[in-house]
Formats: structure tokens, C-alpha cells, sequence
């Protein structure tokens, strides 16, 4: 028998901030995780919400005390842009199914004036009716799971917000006619289901040849590193990608406390100040300014929500070049 070679282990290590990760087609969110998780060596580590194998783009990725907060990117408003191939419809609404209906496609409809007559049909609150092949668990399973074995399963229709929506008509490389979907939604839209649902209401079907990520909650791709360029990287290049757990809270309101305030604010206790009244604060101490957790400000009361730890704050304060070593304890008392 041929001897296998010993596997190396990772030596982990505390890694506390946000990748802004590129997704490539064809590979799991998770996977991706996975592969940048190890090329970080980080201890702790999650996403902030699945993107399809078939879906490249945004994918922030969490690590240590940053994975506190990768629910706001959950709940964030994203943008994507995709081509639905029309006159085709497919058991899994992408091209990876397989084709359950063909038909010709009269150019005639796709007039400027129908296009837009459509695009206003599914923009706003919409219902949609999730697909199969999803996440969405059954009894436990995934959707997947029963359509790979060929059970459909009953499901309910759900309310999505689209916040913006632009079609266009484009052609593919063989010539056949698609339409280019550029559209901002809320959480739980499925954008296969959105393809589908336009080809519908076109008359011809459709289904999704191309689906690409472009922004979530304020993180457009333009900020994002590929996972193969991670991968060219050497340890200090590539820990000079991960950006600060405070870029997950973008959208709040930033506080800042004294050293007396900030300890007892990190115990858990409220504090009073001239604060106006905010559902959703960032909350840091002044020296050095790091971020201490995030709460919410009612009647003059700065209220904890939730809180780094102190031993996670010393963790980034020393990997900061800038660290102040001599207001560290202050801080985190």
C-alpha cells in the first residue's frame, strides 16, 4: 500500500474583521469559507448568507468577533445582475436543469414599452413562491433534497421587496434573445424565481444563464478581493484584506465613550448622555479608538445590545499597528 503523506495542520490563530471576498462560479459559500479560513489560519469564522454555486460576487466573510454582527448583512438589501435566457424553461430555473418546455420567441413583444410594463409588474413588495432546488428546510431537509429525489414539496408563497429593477433586452452569444435583469431586493428573494417569473409574464419562460452579486448593504464588488488572488498572496498581504469588524456597521450611528464610560458600558450597563434617540449605534472607546460593541439609544440612554469581548478587543488592539498598549487597560475593564 502506498503511504499517505501527513496532513499538514494549521496552527490557528485569532483573526478578528471582515474578508470582502469575490466568489467564484462554482464553488459553495461555505467552501469558500472554508478556503479563505485556511488561508488566514483564523480560529472562528462564518458568512453573512448563501450565494448560489452558479452566482459569483460579494460575499463578505466574518471572522472572530466580526460573526457578532454578520446578521445585518443578512437582513441587507442586495444587488445583483443577471441574464435570463427566454423561451426556455428549466427544472431548476438556472441552466444547470434540465429543460422542461421550449418555445419560439416573437420579437415582436419585447418592445421598450412591454419591457417596461414588466419591469414595473415586479417592482415593489412581490410574492414569490420559493424554489426546490433551495435551502429552505421541510421537516428538516432542505428543499433540494426532496426535488434531487424527485418529490415535490407544497410551498407557500412569501413577500420580497424588489427596490429597484432595470430590463433590458440583450442576445447571447448564439444569437438568442434574453433579457438582462439588474435588480436591488430585500432579503429572501430568489432571483432564478424572479427570471422565471418575468419569462411568464413575457409569455415565452425563461431561466437564468448568468448571476453575479454586485453589492450587499453598501459593499460593492469594486472593494472585493478574488479568492485566486488570495491565494498569490504571502500572510501579511493577505491579513492586509481583512478590513475592521466596524465595516459591518456602516449604516449606524457611531458613539464614542470615555474611558470611564466605556468600561461600564462594556459590563453591560446603560449609559446616560446627549445622545438623540438611534435604533442601531456603533459604539466605541476614545483611546484608543476601538470598537466596543453595538447597542441603541432610547430617552437619553445608551442601551447594550451586543458587546466584543475584552479579551477580543485586546486581540485586535495588539494586531493594530497602531495600537496604544497604554490606554489597552483602560479600555477594557
Amino acid at each position: 500500500m502506498t503511504e499517505r503523506a501527513p496532513r499538514i495542520r494549521v496552527q490557528r490563530r485569532p483573526v478578528h474583521g471582515v474578508l470582502l471576498l469575490d466568489k467564484p462560479l462554482g464553488l459553495s459559500s461555505n467552501d469558500a469559507l472554508q478556503k479563505v479560513k485556511w488561508l488566514l489560519r483564523a480560529e472562528k469564522a462564518g458568512h453573512t448568507g448563501t450565494l448560489d454555486p452558479l452566482a459569483s460576487g460579494v460575499l463578505p466573510l466574518c471572522f472572530g468577533a466580526a460573526t457578532k454582527f454578520s446578521q445585518l448583512q443578512l437582513e441587507a438589501p442586495k444587488t445583483y445582475e443577471a441574464v435570463a435566457l427566454l423561451g426556455t424553461t428549466t427544472t431548476t430555473g438556472d441552466a444547470e436543469g434540465q429543460v422542461l418546455a421550449q418555445c419560439a420567441v416573437d420579437p415582436a413583444m419585447l418592445t421598450p414599452e412591454r419591457l417596461a410594463a414588466v419591469q414595473a409588474q415586479f417592482t415593489g413588495p412581490i410574492r414569490q413562491v420559493p424554489p426546490m432546488h433551495s435551502a429552505l428546510k421541510k421537516d428538516g431537509k432542505a428543499l433540494y433534497e426532496y426535488a434531487r429525489a424527485g418529490i415535490a414539496v407544497e410551498r407557500e408563497a412569501r413577500d420580497v421587496t424588489i427596490h429597484a429593477l432595470k430590463l433590458a433586452l440583450t442576445h447571447t452569444e448564439q444569437a438568442q434573445p434574453a433579457i438582462k435583469i439588474v435588480v436591488t431586493c430585500s432579503k429572501g428573494t430568489y432571483i432564478r424565481t424572479l427570471g422565471e417569473d418575468i419569462g411568464q409574464a413575457l409569455g415565452c419562460g425563461a431561466h437564468l444563464t448568468f448571476l453575479r452579486r454586485t453589492d450587499t448593504g453598501g459593499i460593492g464588488v469594486e472593494r472585493c478581493v478574488t479568492l485566486e488572488a488570495l491565494q498569490a498572496m504571502d500572510e501579511d498581504a493577505r491579513m492586509a484584506c481583512v478590513h475592521p469588524v466596524e465595516t459591518l456597521l456602516a449604516q449606524h450611528t457611531a458613539v464614542t465613550l470615555d474611558d470611564d464610560n466605556a468600561g461600564r458600558f462594556l459590563s453591560g450597563m446603560r449609559r446616560r448622555g446627549p445622545w438623540p434617540d438611534a435604533p442601531a449605534v456603533a459604539v466605541f472607546g476614545a483611546r484608543p479608538r476601538v470598537l466596543l460593541g453595538v447597542g441603541h439609544v432610547r430617552g437619553g440612554e445608551l442601551i447594550p445590545d451586543r458587546l466584543l469581548s475584552p479579551l477580543e478587543i485586546q486581540q485586535i488592539l495588539e494586531s493594530s499597528p497602531r495600537a496604544e498598549r497604554g490606554t489597552l487597560e483602560a479600555t477594557t475593564l
